[in-house]
């Protein structure tokens, strides 16, 4: 691409321009009109690190590229619940943490797998994926929610949904562990279970759609990607005021913070999985879904506990009883889903009517 070319493209003046904003606005109070500015700047910059992040995963390859957008997204979502928790109220951003962390488990394993089933599904009347490598994801995804986000619920060392600790070291050394055993198996020791295979159960070792893109072209996107990440976290810290201000003046719990951290930090995710559907490979987009859940509770929740401890904050990470019934249909929705390596329109239908009904249950509790 001509330099005069690469320097007036959006993924490039987006992200530089998101960022000026942040150090044009940081620390001050805003009216509505800027604020509306920074969102939209703020969108932008998500939509970029989307294109950057894809350009690097191309490089890579599969099921490596799967990781990087995963990975992303689990950095923007630590450095926005860590922001909020250091300058909000400490018994208001207690549970910010697992309503953020769950709510990017039923978008990932509902909205997103929901999504991809159906246009997958569309396309070509039947969804082909790897049982082996998506079962496995699954049940990684179900054993670190159970760790972090059930059990807190159930233990008796502190009253209320809080882990002591002793428990929250385990449970933070437990998710990285599991998350570092999980990425190894899905690039190395089984990395064929986490290709995309054909209708005919092929595997699919070669992307044929288009070319890599260059070397330099992907450290190009190394360094946008890193902006665009900076931007999304201090933009969003910008209008989180506003943000909360309007959910109160709406009425919504204010748990809906969460969803709405979750729904920014994910939309990178969703889009990439959703194209990923549309070039009938349905491997990739189970590994974009379920990768971003496994990264969000085996990452945010070291993260969110060592910075509990440091701030000397509490850490709310126990689950209500309607957010444990949806997590456990989810599961089991999964598992029914997943079996046999091959899911209809159906499938698609029943993942989605759950994620609807999560949201529906976070507006109204």
């Amino acid at each position: 691409m001509p330099l005069r070319r690469a320097l007036t493209d959006w993924t490039v003046v987006v992200p530089l321009a998101a960022l000026v904003l942040l150090v044009l606005t940081w620390g001050r109070t805003l009216p509505m009109g800027l604020v509306v500015l920074v969102a939209v700047a703020l969108a932008g910059a998500v939509l970029a690190a989307v294109h950057h992040a894809e350009v690097i995963a191309h490089r890579v390859g599969e099921p490596f590229g799967s990781l990087v957008l995963a990975v992303a997204v689990t950095i923007i979502e630590v450095a926005l619940i860590v922001t909020l928790m250091i300058s909000g109220d400490a018994v208001k951003t207690a549970p910010l943490a697992r309503d953020t962390v769950f709510a990017a488990v039923m978008i990932t394993c509902n909205g997103i797998v929901g999504l991809c089933l159906l246009r997958s599904s569309l396309r070509g009347h039947v969804a082909v994926f790897n049982a082996q490598g998506t079962g496995g994801a699954l049940a990684t995804v179900a054993t670190l929610a159970t760790l972090s986000l059930v059990l807190p619920g159930f233990t008796t060392t502190r009253p209320g949904p809080e882990f002591s600790t002793p428990q929250l070291a385990f449970a933070a050394v437990s998710s990285l562990v599991l998350y570092g055993v999980f990425v190894s198996v899905q690039t190395v020791r089984h990395r064929d279970y986490f290709l995309p295979v054909t209708s005919e159960g092929t595997v699919v070792t070669e992307e044929t759609h288009a070319d890599p893109p260059s070397t330099r072209r992907a450290w190009a996107s190394v360094g946008l990607l890193l902006v665009a990440l900076v931007a999304v976290v201090g933009d969003a810290k910008s209008v989180s005021p506003t943000l909360e201000r309007g959910i109160a003046a709406a009425g919504l719990p204010v748990a809906f913070v969460g969803v709405i951290i979750a729904l920014l930090v994910l939309a990178p995710e969703t889009l990439a999985a959703f194209r990923a559907a549309g070039r009938d490979r349905t491997q990739t987009s189970l590994n974009l879904a379920y990768g971003s859940a496994i990264a969000s509770i085996g990452l945010t929740i070291p993260a969110v506990a060592v910075a509990s401890l440091v701030l000397d904050r509490p850490l709310y990470l126990g689950l209500g009883p309607t957010e444990i019934v949806l997590f456990a249909l989810t599961v089991v929705a999964g598992i029914l889903t997943l079996v046999h390596g091959l899911a209809t329109l159906l499938q698609s239908a029943v993942h989605l009517s759950i994620f609807a009904a999560y949201i529906f249950l976070a507006t109204n509790p």
